[in-house]
């Protein structure tokens, strides 16, 4: 599982061998703390789009300047290992930008892949990939499945009052 963790030069080259070889490379990015059915069903979706699927997630000092310094809940190299172990996702990598254009510029990827709470014109890197002949997409969120809903769920049912059992 680990062996699927790399740092973005690895990555690259990685990359453009696959596009040689005709893989179609997807590529999404995100947090991903606290993964829950949201985050499943949305990377079985992004895997489908093409043959090798990577995935960015933020560093936990980006998360912190994202969602603030309560965040996040799961350290970075744990998120990259938790999702490492997905069947679905070929690599991982992390990266400590707030935003992933620098990365999306340097994998050139097929394939954009964000969330239906995106619109299609603000995904950061769709541009790119675009004028470099690959297309973004966007996958309809599952409602009622967040991070911050699960943390409000936890917080509601263990108030000091209730503890923890």
């Amino acid at each position: 599982m680990k062996k699927k963790i790399k740092e973005q030069k690895e990555l690259v080259e990685i990359s453009r061998r696959g596009k040689i070889a005709g893989k179609k490379i997807i590529f999404t990015n995100g947090c991903f703390d606290l993964i829950h059915i949201g985050h499943i069903r949305y990377l079985e979706e992004a895997k489908k789009l093409g043959d090798i699927l990577v995935v960015a997630i933020n560093s936990d000092k980006s998360v912190r300047t994202i969602k603030g310094e309560k965040h996040p809940i799961i350290s970075q190299n744990e998120r990259a290992e938790i999702l490492a172990a997905l069947e679905m996702i070929d690599y991982v990598t992390i990266f400590d930008e707030l935003d992933p254009q620098n990365i999306i510029s340097a994998l050139l990827p097929n394939v954009l892949v964000k969330g239906g709470d995106w619109e299609k014109g603000s995904v950061i890197g769709g541009e790119t990939i675009e004028a470099n002949g690959g297309k973004v997409v966007t996958i309809p969120v599952t409602r009622g499945a967040s991070s911050s809903g699960i943390i409000r769920v936890i917080l509601k049912r263990y108030t000091e009052d209730q503890g923890i059992r």
